[in-house]
């Protein structure tokens, strides 16, 4: 909860006012400052501080788009606590539409950083100390990386309960069980005592104004369920639990062309898609291996052999 006076990054957040800080990630070696703004909307009435956090990987631009939207529709004005929100977590990676930051690190594997380590260590260092602490919920938005097409889900860990409550709340078409990697924002909020849900939707370098929707509607339902924005919880079906996984993938190089619909259930040896070579000699059926929901797919046209094709739930 919020304790009178807020402040964060040094400076003192006025209740009922909208603030914008920056946090200050380096210099160019032009000397130019690079900022990531934050957002704050803090009301008047004491309550939760949730953090609404996208563009972590600089190309994952279906997240900033959610946020933009939740910005544009007013949806982080809340009547009780505080909304905070970073569209572009990555912004050297979004400017250059890279998931990396400049040192070739991926941000999400640098937490919960150093302060004398790498450029992309001592920035996760320096939200982990500076913003981390003043946040009780967070929602992290992500893509599928390169040409992997995720359906919108929430991944959350199976053993906290208090993030699959969130989770179910969120209303997603699927809720994935997945461990917390290590040194990723997740498990260090994780081991902070935040609750954190992570939402993956879509692929990079896309606006997808399905997968958006659904973070936006999904977003609202949480920030109604903790009491900071007025409104009804929408609830449009019950979400699809997947337990365990395994990625199907390519027996052989070439042409990949895609049968299977992402998010739907499909039978044993249903036809998944087609391999086939670009003269008309080879082609190769994929079949699904045994009854499963089919919720991520990787929609490069030319595949290798051992390429990860079709992200299936294994059901127990």
């Amino acid at each position: 909860m919020q304790n009178k006076p807020f402040v964060l990054l040094g400076k003192e957040i006025p209740e009922g006012k909208r603030t914008v800080l920056d946090l200050e990630v380096a210099k160019l070696h032009t000397r130019t400052t690079v900022n990531v703004p934050v957002i704050i909307e803090r009301s008047k009435k004491p309550g939760p501080v949730v953090l609404l956090l996208a563009g972590i990987h600089g190309d994952e631009t279906n997240g900033v788009g959610i946020i933009r939207e939740i910005i544009s529709q007013k949806i982080n004005k809340p009547i009780t606590g505080t909304i905070i929100c970073i569209p572009v977590f990555n912004i050297f990676g979004y400017l250059i539409q890279t998931r990396e930051f400049p040192d070739g690190r991926d941000l999400n594997r640098m937490f919960p950083g150093s302060l004398n380590g790498s450029l992309a260590s001592q920035f996760a260092y320096q939200f982990t100390k500076e913003i981390a602490p003043f946040v009780d919920y967070v929602v992290d938005f992500h893509t599928g990386g390169g040409e992997r097409d995720n359906i919108a889900q929430i991944r959350c860990n199976k053993e906290d309960q208090k993030a699959l409550e969130l989770a179910k709340i969120f209303n997603p078409p699927m809720i994935v069980f997945s461990e917390n990697i290590t040194k990723s924002l997740r498990d260090t909020l994780h081991k902070m005592g935040k609750t954190i849900l992570l939402f993956e939707g879509g692929k990079s370098k896309e606006l997808n104004p399905t997968i958006i929707n659904e973070g936006v509607n999904g977003t609202k339902n949480i920030l109604i369920h903790l009491g900071l924005i007025e409104g009804e919880i929408t609830v449009r079906e019950t979400p699809i639990f997947i337990n365990k996984a395994k990625w199907l993938r390519a027996s052989h190089s070439g042409m990949f062309k895609i049968r299977a619909k992402n998010g739907t259930f499909v039978k044993k040896k249903e036809v998944l898609g087609v391999i086939q070579d670009p003269f008309g000699e080879f082609k190769k059926k994929i079949y699904a291996p045994f009854d499963c929901h089919v919720f991520c797919i990787n929609k490069t046209p030319i595949v290798n052999k051992g390429e990860a094709l079709f992200h299936l739930s294994i059901d127990e």
